[in-house]
Order: C-alpha cells, then structure tokens, then sequence
C-alpha cells in the first residue's frame, strides 16, 4: 500500500525535462522586441486607466493614489522579475503552466494551467462586454435598449446577463479569426491600437499637468464645506467618509494600502508576452527586456492619469464611472471627452486581444504534453498557429459574453493569475539553488548522473554554468545533516542543498498561507493587540525568517543566464507573500466557484491527462539517462537563427 501511495506521488510530481536539441519550432518566429512591448502594454494598460483612477482616489486614497501604483508595480514587477528570469531560460511557449511543469511537477503545472486558461477566457468575455457596453453608451445606449425590448432573458439567480450581447460576441469572433490568420497580422493591428491608446494617454497627461491646481493635492475642511453649500443641500454632509482629514493622503495609510490592492491589478497582463517564447526571434532577450519595459511604460502612464485627475478636479468630486470626461468638463474642456472615448475603445481592444492571444497557446502547450485532449494542439501549417485551441478557446468565451452576467466570476480571474504569479516565484527560487541545469532528464539528475552505482560526469561544452568544473569535484551525495541547513559543505549547489531549498521552500509557502489567512480575517484584532491573534503572527513570522536564513546559507547556481531575478531569496518570497495576500482577501463565494472549476479540472486530468501524458510514455528504464549523456547546444546563434543540436 505504501509503495503503491509512493509511486502515485511520483507520478503526480513527475517533471517534464526542457528539450532544448534545438528542434524547430512549430510556431512562425516573427515577433520583434518591440512587438512584446507592445503586447504586454496592450494587454496590461486596458480600460482600468480610464475608471481605475477616478474610482480609487474617490474612495480610498485622495491624491494619494500616485503612491498606489508605485507601491503596485514594485509589487507587481516583482512578479514580472520572476517571469523575465524564466523567460531568459525555457524558449517554449507555456508560459507558467510550463515553468510549474519544469520544477515541481505535473499536478502542480495542470493546476496552474487549467486556471490560467479560466483567467484569460473571463478576461475575454467580460473585456468583450465592457467593450460593447462602452460602444453602447456612446451610442446612447440605443443597442441594449433595442436587445431589452426584444430579446429580454430574465432569470433568477443572477447567472444569466439581462440580455444576450450579440455585439460581444461578434467582436471576440471577428479577433478569433484575426488570431487564427496569423500571429503577423495579430501583433500589427495590436502595435496601432496601442499606438493610438498612448498618444490619448499623453494628451490626457500634459492636459492634466496644464489645466490642473496644485491646491488640489492640498485641500482642507473649508473647501469641502464649501463645495457642500454649493450643491444646496443636494448632497450631505460626509466628511468623514468623501473628505477624510484632507491634504495629500486624506485616508491615511490605510487608504494607501487598500488602494494599491486595488491597484494591483491594474498590472495584470504583462505574463502574455511569457507565452510568446516560440514566436519571438530571440525569446531569451526579448521577453525580460518585454515585460520589464511594459511594466514600468504601464506604471509611468498609470502614474501620470492619476496625477493629472486629481489634479484638474478635488478628489471628492470625481465621478467613479467616467472620472476623466467628467474632469476635462469641470476644466471647460468638454469636448475632450470624445478623445477619451476613442482611447477607451482602443484600450479595450487591445485589452481584449491580450487576452485572446496567450489562452489558445497555453490550451496547446497542455494539449501537446497530452493533459489535455490531444486534438487541441493541432497547428496550421500556413498561418503556423494552434488553430484548433483558438478557435475552440474563442468559442467558449464569445459564448460566456454572450450569455452570461459576468460581473460574480471576474474575482475569479484573480486566483488563476495571483497562483501563476506564485509558483513562478516558488520555481525562480528553487532553480537558482539547484545544480546544473533544466536540460537534464529530472530535476535531481543534473550534470552528474548516476549510472548502475557508478559517477557519470555530463559531456558538453556549453554547459551555461561559469564553474562548471568545480561541480565535478563534488561528491555525487552527501548524507544529510542538521549543520548543512546552516553550514553548506560548498559554494556550488549539491543535490542535498537543493533537496534542502525544495523542501524549505514548501515549509514556508505553508506558514505564508497560515499567515496570511489570519491577517486577511483578524487584521483588525492585530492592529488592537489581541494576544490570540499577536502571538500566532509573531511564532509564524519567525519561523518564515529561519526558513529564509536557511535558503539564503545554501549555495546558489552560477548558471550563466541572459537575465537574473536580483535579491534572492527575498524577491522572490515577498513576491509570494504579496500573491498570497492578495488571494486570501478573496470572498468565500469566490472560492467556491473555484473549487467547482478545479474538480472539473480534476477530472479532466485523473480519467485523461494522467494516462496520456507525454511524460507517462517517455518515463522507460532504457531512456531514462539518455537526455542527461547529451551536450547542450545553443538554441540561438548571434543573429537569432535556430540552430540544430548534435548527440555525440
């Protein structure tokens, strides 16, 4: 019984090895660097910039929002730190569902990837709507009014959207087929879309830093009362919720931290560039260099609107669902408000092919490793995209916009991005500390095998590590020991020291989640001192810093790669720590459609994907030290062509 429980946990940690022969890719490589950018801020600077703004400093932050999103995308860059390092080291599409394959194993990667494919079909749906909802308004509302009277569907449960939006679904169609003819086309009319958002964006900015009063940023209890007598008695007297106590921050710390939360958000979409690792010219450079200017050209344009918003107009008077056209109004400006209409559309479509773009390409790379049914991964040889996982993947969503009240699922979307963001952290930490490299048949079998009881050093001049050499002279194994956690035998990582990451590294993911549950539910008993609450945070905290401690003793690999994470292991860990957070403030209703969806997706994976894995046929006793006895070879030459690999 024991051996039978042994050998299912294998089969449910079993790892995929990262082929890198230097076999052609299926996908076209066409996409420049300047492309990735382009899709990430396409994908990440959706319609939020033009509400997120207004509905923040309203309600949480005053001016203060500006500190939002700093304190936003340092968090969110984080992440995007992690994914640029994996990015720099496995150039095959998947993105996290691909990385979580690569170190910590099949069910790990299925879960990631069944998730991720629920964020982007969401995202598709609900980015869809928005954008018909927004065309409508422009229209005055005459599409929904005519759908109202005559295609009316109203059902109690608030399951079904009031009314069919055939305009959602015609649209997210019309980019299906764009997607399908071709990843050329996709990235061109992406890159105007863009283009245009931007421009509006800087006309939004420099007219904000122009027509805007600094004594905005510095308004006091007199102002308020005045802009009350004002309104006739129209509205009452809220100081204490509209006004706070004034000034810069008027809702304190609190109001900070709460609205970057919110924030945070907002950066969700740079990890599709992840997903572009087969149709890049030079994946491995393009893809940190993509994310990282993304991230900082999202959070720059970001930075700017909320500035400028709250520059034009006091913050209590912001409308939460048009603020920008409501403040170019209250400046005399009212016809910019088209202006902001044609970049909201704009953002919106980009928006929405952001999301479009990674789902068929994750639906493929699980299709092709055979968790998911195989008939997915089926590519056209002309256009050199997986036709079958976009069209499918466009259906389904096209469906749930066409059908569905969206609004209850979008959270959602957060858990299947925040789990991403968590195990490529969780995978950045521990590739760095164990030895050699993803190119050998398991994680543990690096570059010494051991072969029938013999030591077995890995041949290959480019072996990507700088002292390669050393690892060598190292035993194979070294018993384990209590001093090892604190006192490493070597500065190059052992098969033990990574045992020791591996297994720290899920120790302290366990005591964040404790943690963190606590401080989403009992924050306010913590800030009042109550020893119940005080005292378990305080026993958890220190047990994380020894953890920590005994990752940062343990030697790292020197590995040569195009692009580190910096700061190990503290990036990476609050990386986790901020993911985690952010999912336990998550409601319980929330959760519940979460575990619906998961054991849907369990089934998928316990009557399919576990029997037809790729890994399932692969894992034989004659080919199990064949990968690790072949040379590396470089996948990317100078000039970016690929470039086939020998076996000696």
């Amino acid at each position: 019984m024991a051996s039978k429980l042994s050998n299912f946990g294998k089969i449910l940690l079993r790892r995929r090895p990262l082929d890198c022969s230097g076999e052609e890719t299926r996908f076209a490589r066409c996409l420049s660097t300047l492309d990735l950018i382009a899709l990430g801020v396409g994908s990440t600077l959706g319609a939020g910039v033009y509400v997120l703004a207004g509905e923040v400093a309203r309600e949480k932050a005053g001016p203060a929002i500006v500190l939002c999103f700093l304190i936003a995308a340092l968090s969110s860059m984080l992440a995007g730190l992690c994914y640029a390092e994996f990015g720099a080291r496995v150039p095959k599409t998947g993105s996290a569902y691909l990385y979580s394959y690569v170190t910590v194993g099949e069910i790990w990667a299925f879960i990631t990837g069944w998730n991720l494919i629920l964020s982007y079909v969401i995202g598709t749906a609900s980015v869809a709507r928005a954008w018909s909802s927004t065309f409508d308004n422009l229209v005055e509302q005459k599409i929904s009014g005519f759908f109202k009277a005559s295609m009316t569907m109203k059902v109690p449960g608030q399951v079904l959207a009031e009314y069919p939006d055939l305009f959602a679904l015609i649209l997210i169609l019309l980019l299906t087929g764009l997607l399908a003819f071709g990843v050329n086309e996709s990235a061109l009319v992406n890159k105007i879309f863009t283009g245009i958002n931007l421009v509006v964006l800087g006309f939004v900015i420099i007219s904000g830093f122009v027509k805007g009063d600094s004594a905005n940023w510095h308004l006091k209890k007199e102002d308020y009362a005045s802009f009350i007598n004002q309104s006739n008695g129209s509205r009452p007297f809220k100081a204490e919720e509209e006004f706070g106590v004034g000034g810069f921050s008027p809702f304190g710390l609190t109001g900070i931290l709460s609205g970057a939360a919110t924030c945070f958000y907002a950066f969700v979409g740079f990890d599709c560039i992840a997903t572009t690792s087969e149709e890049a010219k030079n994946p491995m450079r393009s893809i940190p260099i993509g994310i990282v200017a993304s991230l900082l050209i999202c959070f720059f344009a970001y930075f700017g609107v909320s500035a400028s918003l709250t520059l034009m107009m006091p913050y209590y008077q912001l409308n939460v669902q048009s603020p920008l056209p409501e403040a170019f109004t209250y400046v005399g400006w009212a016809p910019a408000r088209y202006i902001v209409a044609v970049g909201s559309l704009c953002a919106l479509s980009t928006s929405l092919l952001g999301s479009m773009f990674p789902m068929p390409r994750v639906i493929y790379a699980m299709a092709e490793d055979g968790l998911l049914f195989r008939f997915l991964s089926r590519m056209n040889s002309r256009t050199k995209t997986p036709l079958m996982a976009t069209v499918v993947s466009g259906i389904v969503a096209s469906l749930m916009a066409f059908l569905f009240d969206l609004a209850a699922l979008v959270d959602l979307m957060s858990i299947g991005t925040l789990l991403a963001y968590s195990l490529v952290a969780i995978c950045v930490l521990i590739l760095r500390y164990q030895p050699g490299s993803l190119s050998s048949s398991s994680q543990t079998e690096k570059l010494v095998e051991l072969v029938e009881g013999e030591k077995v050093a890995v041949s290959g001049g480019d072996s990507g590590d700088e002292y390669g050499m050393e690892t060598e002279e190292r035993p194979l194994r070294e018993a384990f020991t209590a001093k090892l956690l604190f006192c490493p035998s070597g500065k190059t990582p052992t098969q033990t020291s990574g045992t020791i990451v591996y297994a720290t590294t899920a120790i302290i993911s366990t005591l964040m989640v404790v943690l963190c549950i606590i401080l989403a539910n009992c924050l306010p008993e913590l800030l009042s001192g109550n020893a119940a609450v005080v005292v378990p945070c305080v026993i958890l905290t220190l047990l994380c810093g020894v953890c920590v401690f005994i990752i940062w003793r343990q030697p790292e690999s020197k590995e040569a790669l195009t692009f580190k994470v910096p700061l190990l292991p503290w990036l990476p860990l609050f990386s986790v720590f901020v993911n985690i957070y952010l999912m336990m403030q998550l409601d319980l209703s929330t959760w519940c459609r979460f575990t619906v969806w998961m054991i849907i997706g369990f089934a998928i994976y316990f009557f399919y994907g576990i029997r037809n894995s790729s890994e399932a046929a692969n894992r034989s006793p004659t080919r199990k030290y064949e990968p690790a006895l072949q040379p590396k070879s470089p996948i990317y030459n100078d000039d970016s062509d690929v470039e086939g690999g020998s076996s000696p």
